[in-house]
C-alpha cells in the first residue's frame, strides 16, 4: 500500500494507493491526526510519498512516516519518468510534475497537454518521454480577487452556472469577463497546441476543471486524479 499526499495552496488530498489501483482518497483544509491515524491504521502503508507548494507541519511528517520504510519528498532531485527539459528544473512545482508523470502513465509516448486549473492555471507539455516546458497563468479566483483588491469600487465576485455576455450590470459584467475569458484562454491553448501537435491529447484537471470541463470548446480529458495517479507513478518508480 501507498499514501500519498499533495498539499496544494488551498486544501490537501490525501489517498491511498494498492499498486495503480486508488483505495481511497480526503481532500481537506486541515490535517487531523485523527484522520490520518485511522487511515495509517486501517491500510498500513510500506511507502509514502509528500508533493508540497507550501510548508509541511512536523506532526504530519512523524505522523505519516512513523514505521514506513520507504520515505520519498518529491523535488526536483527525484528520479522520474520522462525526461524533464525546464530550464530551472528547482523551480518547476512539484504538483506540475507529477502531473506530468500522470500524462505519461495515461498516455505513455504520446504528446499531452496537462492543464490544471486551481489556484493558478497551468498549461505542461509532454512530448513521448519528454517534458518541453508550460506556462502559467491566474486561476479564476485570483482573477476575481484581483479585479475587487486592486480596483476601488469593483465588488467581489464568484463563479456562477448563469450569466449574460456582454453584461447588464457590473456583476454580470465581471462574471462575463473572468469566467468567459479563462475559458476563451484555453480553447485557444487547445487549438494552437493541436495545429502544432496534431493527435495532441488534452488532460484538465484541479479544482476549478469539473466547472469548466462542460464550458470549453474542445474535447478534453477529464481527470481530477491525474496528479494523484503521477505521485504514486513517481513513487513506485523511485522505489525500484
Amino acid at each position: 500500500m501507498n499514501l500519498i499526499f499533495d498539499i496544494g495552496n488551498t486544501s490537501t488530498k490525501v489517498a491511498i494507493f494498492d499498486g495503480r489501483k486508488k483505495v481511497i482518497s480526503i481532500r481537506t483544509r486541515m490535517f487531523s491526526c485523527d484522520r490520518i491515524e485511522k487511515m495509517l491504521g486501517r491500510y498500513e502503508p510500506e511507502k509514502v510519498i509528500f508533493s508540497t507548494v507550501r510548508e509541511i507541519p512536523d506532526f504530519v511528517i512523524d505522523l505519516a512516516t512513523h514505521g514506513i520504510p520507504h520515505i520519498h519528498m518529491l523535488d526536483h532531485r527525484s528520479r522520474l519518468p520522462f525526461r524533464n527539459e525546464y530550464e530551472t528544473p528547482e523551480t518547476l512545482g512539484p504538483d506540475r510534475i507529477a502531473a506530468v508523470a500522470g500524462a505519461c502513465l495515461v498516455f505513455p509516448g504520446k504528446k499531452v497537454l496537462v492543464i490544471d486549473a486551481g489556484s493558478a492555471v497551468t498549461y505542461d507539455f509532454l512530448s513521448g518521454k519528454s517534458y518541453r516546458g508550460g506556462n502559467i497563468s491566474p486561476g479564476l479566483s485570483m482573477r476575481f480577487r484581483a479585479l475587487h483588491r486592486f480596483t476601488g469600487k469593483l465588488p467581489l465576485v464568484g463563479t456562477t452556472e448563469k450569466y449574460h455576455s456582454p453584461g447588464r450590470n457590473t456583476i454580470e459584467a465581471i462574471s462575463a469577463g473572468v469566467i468567459s475569458g479563462l475559458i476563451y484562454e484555453i480553447n485557444e491553448y487547445i487549438r494552437t497546441f493541436q495545429k502544432k501537435h496534431p493527435g495532441l491529447n488534452v488532460i484538465l484537471t484541479g479544482g476549478d476543471a469539473g466547472y469548466l470541463k462542460d464550458k470549453l470548446g474542445y474535447r478534453v480529458t477529464y481527470m481530477p486524479d491525474i496528479v494523484l495517479d503521477g505521485l504514486n507513478y513517481i513513487l513506485e518508480y523511485n522505489a525500484k
